[in-house]
């Protein structure tokens, strides 16, 4: 199952998914459902689908140089806790994403050492090029606040004990300039 809506439409403008399978039996019974529901994207769904997979190859690229150096400045700023990423060779997923991927991605989450949601949510209202969005995989960049925007419904001793802190932030690195994004992050977290 995959979420085309981000990375392969990659343009924040379509909502689709696709199944893949290698059971002919399971194709069958989901093709019942597909035909006898009318579960099927329209055309122009379709269109921008396949729009966004013509630049998939270029945009990953891109993605994915600027997840890393966004990634490397954060890790060094001094008002940033921690910062996960999976191209940091002491992430836990690092092995895996290794043997799986060309490139570790632009999708970053990272804490402050001020743990407050009052400072994830004042450096999210400074920026200026980064987005406050709950999408991710698009060409723009987009931030977001988990404790308070896509976890919000889970009880606060929950999302802490699952090391979803208040002041953790995501980050859905987009394809602008990568100097120009640091410089954004590097007001919003000075000011």
């Amino acid at each position: 199952m995959h979420s085309s809506t981000k990375y392969l439409g990659g343009h924040s403008d379509v909502i689709q998914g696709a199944l893949i399978m290698n059971s002919t039996d399971l194709r069958e019974k989901l093709y019942f459902i597909q035909k006898s529901c009318g579960a099927v994207p329209g055309p122009m769904d379709c269109f921008l689908v396949l729009r966004g997979i013509k630049t998939l190859h270029v945009r990953m690229e891109r993605h994915c140089e600027n997840g890393e150096k966004i990634a490397h400045y954060l890790r060094g700023h001094s008002k940033v806790g921690k910062v996960y990423w999976c191209g940091f060779e002491d992430h836990p997923g690092y092995c895996v994403a290794k043997k799986q991927m060309r490139g570790f991605g632009g999708m970053i989450s990272f804490s402050l050492k001020d743990e407050s949601e009052q400072a994830a949510r004042k450096l999210m209202s400074s920026t200026k090029l980064f987005s406050l969005a709950e999408s991710l995989g698009g060409i723009e960049s987009l931030i977001n606040h988990p404790a308070s925007m896509t976890h919000a419904s889970i009880p606060r001793e929950e999302r802490i004990r699952n090391g979803l802190t208040d002041s953790l932030i995501r980050l859905s690195v987009g394809i602008e300039d990568p100097e120009d994004l640091i410089a954004d992050l590097e007001q919003a977290l000075n000011s």
